[in-house]
Protein backbone atom coordinates (compact mmCIF):
# COMPACT_ATOMS: atom_id res chain seq x y z
CA UNK A 1 0.00 0.00 0.00
CA UNK A 2 1.05 3.57 -0.62
CA UNK A 3 0.01 6.77 1.10
CA UNK A 4 -0.34 9.81 -1.11
CA UNK A 5 -0.15 13.26 0.40
CA UNK A 6 -1.26 15.95 -2.03
CA UNK A 7 -0.95 19.68 -1.34
CA UNK A 8 -3.55 21.35 -3.57
CA UNK A 9 -5.39 24.62 -4.08
CA UNK A 10 -8.61 24.75 -1.98
CA UNK A 11 -10.75 25.43 -5.07
CA UNK A 12 -9.53 22.19 -6.70
CA UNK A 13 -10.83 19.92 -3.91
CA UNK A 14 -14.15 19.02 -5.56
CA UNK A 15 -12.63 17.96 -8.92
CA UNK A 16 -9.96 15.93 -7.11
CA UNK A 17 -12.56 14.21 -4.91
CA UNK A 18 -14.70 13.40 -7.97
CA UNK A 19 -11.70 11.71 -9.60
CA UNK A 20 -10.88 9.72 -6.45
CA UNK A 21 -14.48 8.57 -6.03
CA UNK A 22 -14.54 7.43 -9.67
CA UNK A 23 -11.47 5.28 -8.96
CA UNK A 24 -13.06 3.76 -5.85
CA UNK A 25 -11.16 5.80 -3.25
CA UNK A 26 -13.75 7.94 -1.43
CA UNK A 27 -11.94 7.80 1.93
CA UNK A 28 -9.54 10.70 2.40
CA UNK A 29 -8.32 13.00 5.13
CA UNK A 30 -8.31 16.74 4.39
CA UNK A 31 -6.35 19.27 6.43
CA UNK A 32 -6.27 23.04 5.93
CA UNK A 33 -2.63 24.11 5.74
CA UNK A 34 -0.62 27.21 4.83
CA UNK A 35 2.71 27.40 3.10
CA UNK A 36 4.67 28.47 0.08
CA UNK A 37 6.97 26.98 -2.47
CA UNK A 38 9.42 28.66 -4.79
CA UNK A 39 7.10 31.64 -5.34
CA UNK A 40 7.50 32.57 -1.63
CA UNK A 41 4.02 34.05 -1.31
CA UNK A 42 2.25 36.77 -3.29
CA UNK A 43 1.97 40.55 -3.21
CA UNK A 44 -1.48 42.19 -3.18
CA UNK A 45 -2.74 45.77 -3.36
CA UNK A 46 -5.41 46.94 -0.93
CA UNK A 47 -6.59 50.56 -0.70
CA UNK A 48 -3.50 51.71 -2.53
CA UNK A 49 -1.11 49.94 -0.20
CA UNK A 50 0.96 46.93 -1.12
CA UNK A 51 1.11 44.00 1.27
CA UNK A 52 2.73 40.59 1.08
CA UNK A 53 1.11 37.26 1.93
CA UNK A 54 3.95 34.86 2.80
CA UNK A 55 1.93 31.72 3.49
CA UNK A 56 -0.84 30.80 1.09
CA UNK A 57 -3.88 28.70 2.06
CA UNK A 58 -3.75 25.13 0.71
CA UNK A 59 -5.37 21.79 1.46
CA UNK A 60 -3.46 18.64 2.31
CA UNK A 61 -5.24 15.55 1.06
CA UNK A 62 -4.13 12.15 2.39
CA UNK A 63 -5.25 8.75 1.07
CA UNK A 64 -3.94 5.19 1.14
CA UNK A 65 -4.14 3.26 -2.13
CA UNK A 66 -3.16 -0.15 -3.46
CA UNK A 67 0.28 -0.32 -5.09
CA UNK A 68 -1.26 -1.30 -8.44
CA UNK A 69 -3.65 1.68 -8.36
CA UNK A 70 -0.95 4.25 -7.58
CA UNK A 71 -0.25 5.34 -11.19
CA UNK A 72 -3.99 5.82 -11.89
CA UNK A 73 -4.52 7.76 -8.66
CA UNK A 74 -1.49 10.00 -9.23
CA UNK A 75 -2.61 10.76 -12.79
CA UNK A 76 -6.17 11.52 -11.65
CA UNK A 77 -5.13 13.83 -8.80
CA UNK A 78 -2.61 15.61 -11.03
CA UNK A 79 -5.19 16.09 -13.81
CA UNK A 80 -7.89 17.36 -11.43
CA UNK A 81 -5.64 19.65 -9.36
CA UNK A 82 -3.72 21.27 -12.24
CA UNK A 83 -4.54 24.84 -13.23
CA UNK A 84 -1.26 25.44 -15.06
CA UNK A 85 -0.24 28.24 -12.71
CA UNK A 86 2.47 28.50 -10.09
CA UNK A 87 1.22 27.14 -6.77
CA UNK A 88 -0.76 24.15 -8.08
CA UNK A 89 0.87 21.99 -5.39
CA UNK A 90 2.81 18.78 -4.93
CA UNK A 91 2.13 15.09 -4.38
CA UNK A 92 4.27 12.96 -2.07
CA UNK A 93 4.17 9.16 -1.96
CA UNK A 94 5.04 7.05 1.10
CA UNK A 95 5.19 3.32 1.76
CA UNK A 96 2.52 2.05 4.17
CA UNK A 97 3.49 -1.08 6.07
CA UNK A 98 0.08 -1.87 7.54
CA UNK A 99 -3.29 -0.42 8.52
CA UNK A 100 -5.69 -1.57 11.24
CA UNK A 101 -9.38 -0.72 11.52
CA UNK A 102 -9.85 -0.13 15.24
CA UNK A 103 -13.55 -1.05 15.33
CA UNK A 104 -13.22 -4.51 13.74
CA UNK A 105 -9.53 -5.35 14.02
CA UNK A 106 -9.26 -5.84 10.23
CA UNK A 107 -5.82 -5.17 8.85
CA UNK A 108 -4.16 -4.46 5.52
CA UNK A 109 -6.17 -2.99 2.70
CA UNK A 110 -9.42 -4.36 4.25
CA UNK A 111 -8.92 -1.81 7.02
CA UNK A 112 -9.10 1.04 4.56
Amino acid sequence: MKKIEAIIRPERLEPVMNELRALGYPGVTITEVKGHGKQKGVTHMWRGAEYRVEFLPKLKLEAVVLDEDLPKVLAAVTRAARTGNIGDGKIFVYEVENAVRIRTGESGFNAI
